[in-house]
């Protein structure tokens, strides 16, 4: 049987790269399945400054998301949290090269690790999605 795990690694900034990774988190953690979000450089900068709230596309997409009614990164985030299936991470590296500190962090994820601890916690993933 395939391992029903998901892990998400959000490495960009780019918004629509985020908000694309909290959408997967959202929909495999409502099916019930384990997910794991890891947050690296430019998306961890975004989760902790806000901007997973802020739609940041060109003026014609981000118009259509607010006219529509479309969640926000944030908010499918919180979304796939709540189901009790997701956790998030930050790598530790990330957070040292852009001079933030754990006391910033600790309210925005369940955890930080460095790659040994990130590697063993996504042995044998098979759903793997790199944004």
């Amino acid at each position: 049987m395939p391992d029903p795990r998901v892990a998400v690694f959000l490495h960009s900034g780019d918004y629509d790269r985020v908000h694309q990774g909290a959408a997967i988190a959202a929909a495999a953690s409502s099916a019930g399945r384990p997910v794991e979000v890891f947050f690296f450089w430019w998306a961890l900068r975004r989760l902790v400054d806000g901007g997973l709230a802020k739609v940041d596309l060109d003026p014609d997409l981000s118009h259509r998301f607010e006219t529509r009614g479309y969640p926000t990164a944030a908010t499918l985030l919180q979304a796939a949290r709540d189901t009790g299936h997701c956790r998030v991470f930050a790598c530790s590296a990330s957070m040292e090269m852009l001079g933030l500190r754990p006391p910033e962090l600790e309210p925005l994820v369940d955890s930080i690790l460095g790659w040994n601890g990130i590697l063993a916690r996504t042995e044998g993933v098979t759903d793997r999605f790199y944004l």
